[in-house]
């Protein structure tokens, strides 16, 4: 049984010029102990799927208008107040993608970790305070029982990362959510939290979801990768066999512009034309189309669902790319 099972998922958002349906459909799993990686341009949906599995994207303007999240065959869209507080931080924990504006600023970092700490463990206030310091130690925060008196704005933005990690991770939890995770770190400091996540990881066992819009991290630390577009899922597969053989041409698209070391020297980047079209007013048929050189009159009309292409592969297209990309 899959860790967590997303299963037709709608968040949509009600606005003054219409409803903005910034997931449409999404359908996802993740098995214990994998990484899965949700990419895309920006608004494609991603943070939203990812908020929406911890039932925070109410706390945002949005609603939840359908579909399941199965998370050990518990939808967590059925649960409770009390009951979905009891999973959030608990068994599935999110690190953000600004620690500086997750962290709380008038707390010390140790005493957020004794909050999450004792919030979800019978335990006591001596030994939280212990383990916090022993959580900033797993996580390599530098001189760690200094650190856990310190006030967020105190530490670059390496070591708040590492809080908010060292944060996310005290209740050892089955799932991590990874919301853009180094977006705003420098090229050495990125290197640095990928490699502690991929460590901890392996250590803990526990499942991640990647969110992110990096092609190279995701080549670095997933196993899986699942590409959005304008709100839905459009190709899905194992990492090597995706980046190898891309099937949609958003997929292709997207690997084709970070592919600078295949350019002749001097040619110009490729780009995808066009733009993304809004989610209040979304084309008939695929979203893609009206950027694709491959569409036809099928694709403007018809939605096209996800179809397997293999083991693990799965593609929204009516004119999938069936070749390798050449070398």
């Amino acid at each position: 049984m899959a860790l967590l099972d997303i299963r037709g998922l709608q968040t949509w958002f009600d606005t003054r010029a219409g409803t903005v349906k910034a997931v449409n459909g999404v359908n996802l799993s993740i098995q214990p102990g994998e990484t899965l990686a949700l990419v895309g341009e920006s608004g494609s949906g991603k943070s939203v799927t990812a908020y929406s599995v911890l039932r925070l994207i109410e706390a945002a303007g949005g609603r939840i208008a359908g579909g399941e999240v199965l998370f050990k065959g518990t939808d967590l869209l059925k649960l409770d107040a009390a009951g979905i507080r009891a999973v959030r931080g608990n068994r599935i924990a999110m690190i953000f993608q600004e620690p500086l504006s997750a962290l709380n600023p008038v707390q010390s970092i140790g005493t957020q970790i004794v909050e999450a700490l004792r919030l979800h463990r019978d335990i006591g206030l001596r030994a939280a305070r212990e383990r916090a310091v022993e959580l900033l130690e797993l996580v390599r925060m530098p001189s760690p029982r200094e650190r856990a008196e310190e006030f967020p704005h105190r530490l670059s933005g390496g070591m708040r990362q590492r809080a908010m990690i060292a944060i996310a991770l005290a209740c050892e939890p089955e799932l991590l959510i990874a919301d853009e995770p180094t977006t705003a770190l420098d090229v050495t400091t990125q290197a640095q939290i990928l490699a502690l996540l991929r460590e901890l990881q392996q250590r803990l066992g526990m499942a991640m979801l990647l969110i992110t819009h990096d092609l190279g991290v995701v080549a670095e630390i997933a196993d899986r990768v699942a590409v959005m577009y304008a709100g839905r899922v459009v190709e899905e597969g194992a990492v090597g066999a995706l980046f190898d053989r891309p099937a949609h041409p958003y997929t292709r698209g997207l690997l084709d512009a970070v592919r600078i070391e295949a350019l002749p020297p001097g040619s110009r980047l490729p780009e995808i034309p066009g733009i993304v079209p809004s989610l209040l007013d979304l084309p008939p048929g695929c979203a893609f189309a009206p950027r694709c050189g491959r569409a036809s009159a099928i694709c403007q009309a018809e939605l096209p669902a996800l179809r397997a292409i293999g083991v693990g592969r799965r593609h929204a297209c009516c004119h999938p790319h069936l070749e390798p990309v050449p070398a």
